[in-house]
């Protein structure tokens, strides 16, 4: 079958043309600002050009030249003094007229011709200079797109570091490397939880394995010890895993928010723990009052357990002390656990927070906890939009502040 002769032509002319030429430049930030430019540039040069056109023509005209002559009329006594013109010279002011009036529509016309080749050629000028500029412009960007393209996980301690004045490529290349800098905090943070968890969930298991062992080579060792140590040890690993998942829970925010008392989750956790108060021998203290907010009931029970656990178990060996007080303000609800006991210093206070940390010795006696006490605490703080403050005692012990926003008062 015979091919249609346009067909033809439009298939021989997509062959013979080159392959980058039928693409159109990609719309980069650059071409669309030259291209900003050099529209706005011919636009108000048309709409000058079209203002000093009109007005030159409403402003400019040809004056009319009257000559004077000898009148053939009347010459009677009563005649007009005032010579007339003959029809001969105003058939010559017509002429004049007409020609004057050509030769300005002409220089009008002209004008505005050259007018319009001087806008094209400095239209092409401000493009070219558009583009130019727009490339200085955009110079810190790409460099910040290059250093940015590099980093990597490898490298995040690098920065963009961008120099120049303060605007707003310069604002932007600092807030850029200000979340570089958590991001590498954040990493960093994981990296050492993960190695940590590691560490304590690997020491349950080696126990274990050591008393299967143990137990093993020795038929007749008593197997009510065994298990009770193997309950132990289990009871512990479990506690951990517990505690691995409440905090990644926190992290995520995975959790339905509610009107709760903090107040009253302060005085779950105290009745909850005054066993092991009385055990210990340490006296609690409370000041509680009404403190509305917004956020998971549970979570926030942990977090007051967490607190008062901490303060009964971190204490003097004999007559300690823990206070419980809760407050509220206009816009923030306060809990703060307060207690006795050794002298802390500065250095390790700022550390207390950090997963698997402990203030002392790496294992106490039971109730020691897993050194996720004071981390889930300052997960679940930051969770509901808080701030967790530890503060030495200057008399020894530890200081404990949370605040959360508080519930907005019913309309």
């Amino acid at each position: 079958m015979d091919r249609a002769p346009g067909l033809s032509v439009r298939l021989s002319l997509t062959r013979l043309t080159p392959r980058r030429m039928l693409h159109l430049p990609s719309p980069t930030v650059r071409l669309r600002l030259t291209l900003l430019y050099g529209g706005l540039f011919l636009v108000s040069g048309v709409a000058l050009l079209a203002t000093t056109y009109l007005l030159f023509r409403s402003g400019t005209g040809v004056d009319l030249i009257v000559p004077t002559g000898t009148s053939h009329g009347s010459t009677s006594p009563g005649a007009h003094n005032d010579a007339l013109p003959s029809p001969d010279a105003i058939r010559q002011v017509r002429q004049m007229y007409a020609a004057a009036v050509a030769r300005n529509t002409h220089g009008l016309h002209q004008g505005l011709i050259q007018s319009g080749i001087a806008l094209a050629i400095m239209t092409a000028v401000s493009i070219a200079l558009g583009w130019l500029v727009a490339g200085r412009v955009l110079r810190p960007l790409r460099t910040m797109t290059a250093t940015t393209r590099q980093i990597s996980e490898r490298n995040l301690h690098k920065r963009l570091a961008l120099s120049g004045p303060r605007d707003e490529l310069k604002d932007l290349a600092d807030t850029i490397d200000g979340l570089l800098a958590r991001l590498e905090a954040h990493v960093a943070e994981q990296e050492r939880f993960a190695a940590n968890a590691s560490h304590e969930l690997r020491t349950p298991l080696a126990v274990t394995q050591t008393l299967l062992d143990v137990a093993r080579s020795d038929p007749n060792r008593d197997d009510g010890e065994l298990v009770e140590r193997l309950h132990a040890v289990n009871t512990r690993a479990i506690d951990l895993t517990e505690a691995l998942l409440l905090l990644s829970r926190a992290d995520r925010r995975s959790f339905t928010r509610e009107d709760v008392d903090l107040s009253l989750m302060a005085e779950e956790a105290i009745e909850t723990l005054v066993p092991l108060a009385e055990e210990r021998g340490v006296t609690i203290e409370t000041s509680v009052e009404t403190t509305p907010t917004i956020g998971s009931r549970a979570l926030l029970l942990q977090l007051s357990t967490n607190l008062v656990h901490n303060a009964i178990v971190h204490n003097l060996p004999d007559q300690g002390t823990v206070w419980v007080a809760t407050g509220a303000r206009r816009d923030v609800v306060e809990l703060t656990v307060e207690n006795t006991g050794e002298t802390v210093g500065p250095q390790i206070v700022s550390t207390l927070a950090e997963p698997f940390l402990r203030g002392d010795e790496r294992v106490r006696a039971d109730h020691a906890g897993v050194g996720l006490g004071l981390a889930i605490v300052e997960r679940i703080t930051r969770a509901h939009d808080g701030t967790l403050t530890l503060t030495p005692r200057a008399a020894g012990g530890l200081r404990v502040t949370v605040r959360i926003p508080a519930a907005s008062p019913p309309r």
